[in-house]
């Protein structure tokens, strides 16, 4: 009978944590249905703007970008190192690696505040004067930079707030070697966070 109740809750167990990936899979689909859309939007006008589009993205410091691209990917790799060390039962690996991605996501938000601040020092905000009197097709680009790009940071802030309640998590023994599919989920999400940027990187700053 006890042999019989194990199997029962092993694999009970083992359904929740399906159906949690399955459950995590969906809503990253649904993330790539947003950007999807905006991608589209993107592909549209500057289809229509090609000129002004190749034009405005000269204002964006590429340098900046590569660095972020480069903290992203970096990033990545600290997360899924994180979680492979978890599953090899060292939590305290584990902990180093998971805040070192913490770590690389403030960096990344701080190279944002900076590049968003050197646009804004140069009237290239929302609704601002200097952008408004730029043609058309500059001025959807911005829209679409600001709006893109911003909606992509908040992702990252959301990002590193789940990593920190792994981190609380896996230090209170919540999140450990038997049971660490939140955190397989936490580095699914992160890393979709990663890949929408590898999309807006050459968007925005490659292609002219």
């Amino acid at each position: 009978m006890n042999q019989i109740a194990e199997t029962l809750a092993s694999e009970h167990i083992h359904r929740d944590e399906v159906g949690a990936k399955i459950g995590m899979w969906l809503f990253l689909f649904t993330e790539l249905i947003l950007f999807g859309g905006m991608f589209l939007a993107y592909a549209v006008y500057r289809f229509s703007y090609r000129d002004y589009f190749a034009l405005a993205s000269k204002e964006l410091d590429v340098f900046i970008g590569l660095i972020n691209t480069l903290i992203l990917l970096t990033s990545s790799l600290t997360m899924a190192m994180s979680i492979t060390a978890l599953r090899r039962g060292n939590k305290k690996l584990s902990l180093i690696f998971l805040s070192s991605t913490i770590i690389f996501a403030l960096l990344f938000l701080v190279n944002k505040y900076f590049e968003w601040s050197a646009k804004f020092n140069h009237g290239l905000f929302p609704g601002s004067n200097d952008l408004l009197s730029l043609p058309r097709g500059e001025i959807i680009y911005f829209g679409l930079y600001y709006v893109m790009t911003g909606l992509h940071a908040v992702h990252v802030i959301i990002g590193m707030i789940i990593l920190l309640f792994m981190l609380f998590y896996i230090k209170s023994n919540k999140v450990n070697q038997d049971y660490y599919i939140m955190l397989e989920n936490s580095g699914l999400y992160w890393h979709l966070v990663d890949i929408i940027w590898i999309f807006l990187f050459p968007l925005f700053y490659l292609i002219h």
